[in-house]
């Protein structure tokens, strides 16, 4: 079979793009949430907020809140057992709140161990929002102090986490 590129040269394993990390998000954002119109901010907003529900559903949050502010800002808080901030065993020296917002496929929704049941993009979700987000703060509430952690399109910024008190 003859290929269409003939005229323009040879095609080549050279010629097969390998996109890591979260890359493939930010190249392709209605693969994973149908657009970059308004609708997609929506879905953007509704995979955090599933992530709260989900504490909720399981009966670890009592609450959840939603402030939408000036300039496409979204604020969602739950009073869940907040996400560990903990090392993961996998990859060493990166908390599990920064895997879980820097990698594709990460997350407590796979097993069926943390969550009998789950909304979501199910280990995509906060990850693709960090990938098309121009900056997002994450802030956990857990063993006795808040953790803070600043991205900026899919990347962690400054320290790996910082112990606001």
């Amino acid at each position: 079979m003859m290929s269409g590129n003939s005229k323009k040269g040879s095609y080549s394993a050279a010629d097969i793009e390998v996109l890591e990390g979260l890359e493939p998000v930010r190249k392709r954002p209605g693969m994973y949430i149908g657009g970059t119109d308004e609708a997609a901010m929506h879905h953007l907003v509704s995979e955090i907020l599933d992530n709260a529900m989900d504490e909720a559903v399981a009966g670890y949050a009592t609450c959840i809140e939603i402030d939408l502010g000036v300039g496409n800002r979204v604020t969602i808080k739950d009073n869940g057992r907040g996400i560990p901030i903990d090392n993961h065993p996998k990859f060493p020296g990166k908390s599990a709140l920064e895997v879980i917002f820097t990698t594709l496929h990460s997350g407590g929704k796979f097993s069926g161990k943390v969550y009998n049941t789950s909304g979501g993009l199910h280990g995509v979700g906060s990850s693709v929002v960090n990938a098309l987000s121009s900056e997002l703060t994450v802030q956990v509430a857990r063993d006795k102090g808040l953790y803070e952690q600043k991205y900026s399109r899919g990347k962690a910024g400054g320290d790996s986490m910082a112990r606001r008190y």
